[in-house]
């Protein structure tokens, strides 16, 4: 039988088990799909940070040294009791928003864009961390304000509370992780039962606020966008613009390399919109427009399976989580996985605005490949301890 050790909640917490057992416990499925985009990952941006010559960039072997770091605590992560971090909410809250106004106070500017904190060895963007922060942090929220709360209370607070790091990170400005934000917020409520009508009435107040920002307040002079970010929003509707220095002109050029890789992809020395850099933040924003050129239909396919593998395998660890709080943070973390890659690939095929954000465990980033790795290692957690409650279960039937 598993020991349990009591907690203020009245909820027993499952003490892991000797070491070996407790890896095969791993959802082995998941980390299949998480190594294989890494590895996917470092052979794309070989490729697509090679000069003409064939000298690959040095952005290469750091990506290397972040998965290897990442992967590590992904298993450190998997071994915490993630029950524990309810009883932190309030500290692991406050410690996002300080990151996130530190940020805005004393980060390096970047193209527009305050984001980063300079440390010695690497840029460090505390609004990725603040991804994994905020499904932990809201999860336990929940669940405190479900047993003592109304519905309509409930679902007002923990969107007041999304909404605070939201607009902090929009100042900075960061409009696509903004959207994981909302995203994994509106997840947290679905997965905690709240009822359609308050769905409903956010959609109309999202409406009401994008009418607000992109229609009425330019119209009497007083804009809430800067006019890049504008235009990163429009640019879908605007693909033919001749300006190279334009959104719409970028996009257009990832167009061409999706579209030029057809069925089997264009390989190295045919890639011409990689190979001579036509192609913009190829090794970020437009990585997957890369495996399109370079590897057409089939390597594009590959990837958005391993990440549909990755979800499925998220959604049903959310199932058979051993508490609710298992369950919300493995909701929270498919959500941020889930508007991560809905985002950035609609945006490369020209269906979704443009938002700067990094397509999961592909995009070449110290803070979003270790982080994402994290956030999978909580995951990893969730599933560990719910197959030790099951093996105890069994056991106490045996007896």
């Amino acid at each position: 039988m598993v020991e349990q050790t009591p907690t203020p909640f009245g909820t027993g917490v499952q003490r892991f088990g000797e070491q070996r057992a407790r890896l095969l416990r791993l959802d082995f499925l998941l980390l299949g799909a998480t190594v294989a985009l890494l590895v996917f990952s470092v052979v794309t941006l070989n490729g697509a940070l090679s000069t003409e010559s064939g000298s690959p960039n040095g952005l290469v072997t750091r990506q290397v040294a972040y998965a290897i770091v990442g992967l590590f605590l992904m298993l450190v992560a998997a071994r915490i009791d993630y029950s524990r971090f309810r009883e932190l909410r309030v500290g692991i809250y406050v410690t996002m928003i300080s990151l996130i106004v530190l940020v805005l106070v004393t980060g390096g500017v970047t193209r527009g864009s305050r984001r980063w904190l300079e440390l010695p060895f690497f840029r460090f963007q505390p609004s990725e961390l603040g991804k994994v922060l905020l499904v932990l942090a809201l999860s336990a929220f929940l669940i405190d304000r479900v047993r003592r709360q109304s519905d309509r209370e409930v679902t007002s607070r923990i969107m007041l509370l999304a909404l605070i790091p939201t607009m902090l990170v929009m100042a900075q400005p960061d409009l696509g992780t903004s959207i994981v934000y909302i995203s994994i917020a509106l997840m947290l409520l679905f997965v905690a039962g709240t009822k359609w009508t308050h769905f409903a009435a956010l959609a109309a107040l999202a409406a009401a606020a994008a009418t607000l920002v992109l229609i009425v307040a330019p119209a009497v002079g007083a804009p809430l966008l800067k006019g890049y970010q504008k235009e990163r929003l429009t640019a879908f509707l605007h693909k033919n613009d001749a300006d190279p220095s334009s959104q719409g002109y970028q996009l257009n050029q990832a167009l061409i390399a999706v579209g030029s890789g057809q069925k089997n992809g264009r390989g190295s020395e045919e890639a011409t919109q990689t190979r001579f850099a036509f192609l913009p933040e190829r090794h970020t924003d437009f990585i997957f427009a890369v495996i399109g050129e370079r590897y057409g239909f089939m390597g594009a396919g590959l990837v958005l399976s391993l990440y549909a593998l990755m979800i499925w395998r998220a959604l049903r660890i959310l199932t058979i989580s051993k508490n609710l709080y298992g369950a919300l943070v493995a909701g929270g973390i498919t959500a941020m996985l889930m508007a991560q890659v809905f985002v950035n690939v609609g945006g490369n095929l020209g269906i979704m605005p443009i938002t700067g954000i990094p397509l999961p465990l592909m995009s070449y980033g110290g803070s979003s490949v270790v982080m994402t790795l994290i956030a999978l290692g909580f995951l990893q957690s969730v599933h560990v301890q719910a197959r030790e409650v099951a093996s105890a279960k069994q056991g106490e039937l045996a007896a």
